[in-house]
Formats: structure tokens, C-alpha cells, sequence
């Protein structure tokens, strides 16, 4: 092959729309990331308490960040608001979302009906946006959000919550959510330009302080060590902690909150299928069917409204 032919075929390669495919994935790849992490959240608190793994969980993914954010000299927050909003992102969307998660599923909630619960944000963040942050929620996004939601309830129904924990493991399920919602708008409205790698750090530091008080006051750092444990400790700090919500907040700061929000509705469903091939779940024709609708919402929430393709032009 002649040299001409190679910078050819090269300068080809260079014109393919690779940040175009590579921004296409991000949603399926945060997805997939996300929906795992209540399988394996499962897994894990079989030989530890909720706030003890997430003490594991935080405090691996903050060292791992830390000398990520050392070796590739990140920029660090200049002044002590800057500190102060990154620790409440942190107390808000990593350590009240997963205590509530987990505490839920500790008291008995399965995991697809977890995943079902917090699958409620997009509704609660488009209006939270919509409120606070003065995002104008569309046709399409207004008819995506109830689409959503009636897939959500097919998925309920199609799975019966009885026996899965009583209202205590509901009400603690819901009370992530609220920190979930909240963490995303706030880390919207104040934090939209912080680093990845020092933002993020504050953020499981900060959690995971707060994780290990509540585990030695509560549980006592109970541990029953295995492979499952290391595994579930391991796969929760790197691929949920640091690499979904690196995903997410990738997607927050290129998009409308609520926008983004609309890919919690493909996770019930995912988690679901992840259910039935890791531990056996049944996956009813009605789940089915709801996870189909969800899917149909996410592509109704992702329209943009005439008016912002005007301004984008």
C-alpha cells in the first residue's frame, strides 16, 4: 500500500464522527453502569450492613480519585464556597441516596423494586428543574414524563411489591430519591463547572465520612469477609461511584437536567433483566411491556422544543 493511499485512508479515519458516536454511547453505558449497582448493592449487604459498604464503597472510590486527581494535577476548588457546594452535592446525591437505597434493601426491598422506586426521579427532577432552575419543560418532554411514569407503574404492577420489606423499606427507598433529586439540581445550579477527578474526590470524601460514623455507630463495622463482599465493594467504588456518576455528570453539564433525568426510566426495566439473568428473577410479559413504554419516554423526553433547535442554530 503506497504512502498516499495510508494518508488517505487516515485522513478518512480522522473525519468520522467519532465525538458524535462517543457522546451517542454515553447514555447507554451510564445506563448499563447504573442498573448493575443495585444487583450487586444486593449482593454485598448479605455480609455487611448498609452503611458499612458504603463506607467501603466511598472510601475506595475517594482514594482512587484522590491519586487520579494527584497524578493528572488536576485543578482543585479555589474558594470555600467552592469546598462547601461540592460537600453537599456529596452528603446529598452519594450519601442520603445510598443510605436510603441501601438501608431499603437491607430491610427487605428486592433490588428490581428498588430501582423501580428510584426510578421516580425524572418526573421529580423535570418539575425540580422547571422550579428552581427555570427549565422550560416541553410537549414532547411533558408527554415523554407521563409515558414514563404509566411504564413505571405497568413494571410495578407487573412485579407486586407485597412482601418486599413493608413501608419502613419503602420510605427509606424514598428518602434517597429525595437526595438523588436534590443532589442533581444542586450540582446543576452550582457545581455544573467543577473537575471530574477533585470534584468528585470531595464528594466520596465527604460521603464516606459520614458513611463511617453511621457504621460504627450503628452497625459497629460488622463484616463477614469473602470474595462476594470484595467484589461487590470493589465493582460498587469503581465502575458505580466513579465511573456512572462521572457519566452523569458528563450528561448534566451537556444537557437540561430533566432531559438527563429521562434515562432513569430505561433502569427499572434493565435492572429487572439484570435480576433475571444474576439471580434468577421472573421477568413477567406485563414488566415487559412497561420497560418497552419506558423506552418509547426516553426517546419523547430527548426531542428538543422548535424554539431551543432555533437558538442552537
Amino acid at each position: 500500500m503506497s504512502t498516499f493511499t495510508i494518508q488517505r485512508l487516515t485522513l478518512g479515519f480522522n473525519r468520522l464522527p467519532l465525538q458524535p458516536l462517543a457522546a451517542a454511547s454515553l447514555p447507554l453505558m451510564f445506563i448499563l453502569l447504573w442498573s448493575s449497582g443495585y444487583v450487586v448493592g444486593k449482593l454485598g449487604l448479605a455480609h455487611t450492613g448498609p452503611f458499612t459498604l458504603l463506607m467501603l464503597r466511598f472510601g475506595l472510590a475517594a482514594v482512587a480519585l484522590g491519586v487520579i486527581s494527584v497524578l493528572t494535577k488536576a485543578p482543585w476548588p479555589r474558594r470555600g464556597r467552592e469546598w462547601a457546594h461540592l460537600m453537599v452535592v456529596g452528603l446529598l446525591m452519594q450519601g442520603l441516596h445510598f443510605s436510603g437505597v441501601y438501608c431499603g434493601l437491607r430491610l427487605g426491598l428486592s433490588a428490581g423494586v428498588a430501582a423501580l422506586l428510584i426510578g421516580m426521579m425524572p418526573l421529580a427532577t423535570a418539575f425540580g428543574a422547571h422550579a428552581w432552575l427555570g427549565e422550560r419543560i416541553g410537549r414532547w418532554q411533558a408527554v415523554g414524563l407521563l409515558g414514563g411514569l404509566i411504564g413505571v407503574a405497568m413494571v410495578v404492577a407487573g412485579k407486586p411489591l407485597m412482601g418486599s420489606g413493608g413501608w419502613p423499606a419503602y420510605a427509606a427507598t424514598l428518602l434517597g430519591l429525595a437526595g438523588l433529586v436534590l443532589g442533581t439540581l444542586y450540582q446543576k445550579r452550582f457545581c455544573a463547572g467543577m473537575d471530574l477527578r477533585s470534584g468528585s474526590f470531595v464528594q466520596m470524601a465527604v460521603a464516606a465520612v459520614m458513611a463511617t460514623a453511621l457504621a460504627g455507630e450503628v452497625e459497629g463495622f460488622a463484616v463477614q469477609w469473602n470474595g462476594e463482599l470484595v467484589f461487590a465493594a470493589l465493582w460498587l467504588a469503581l465502575v458505580n461511584s466513579i465511573g456512572a456518576f462521572s457519566l452523569l455528570f458528563v450528561m448534566v453539564r451537556r444537557g437540561q437536567a430533566g432531559q438527563v433525568a429521562s434515562l432513569f426510566y430505561l433502569i427499572p426495566g434493565v435492572s429487572a433483566l439484570m435480576g433475571f439473568a444474576l439471580l434468577g428473577e421472573h421477568l413477567p410479559p406485563l414488566a415487559i411491556a412497561g420497560f418497552a413504554l419506558s423506552a418509547l419516554a426516553v426517546c419523547a423526553c430527548a426531542r428538543r422544543p422548535a424554539v431551543d433547535r432555533e437558538q442552537a442554530r
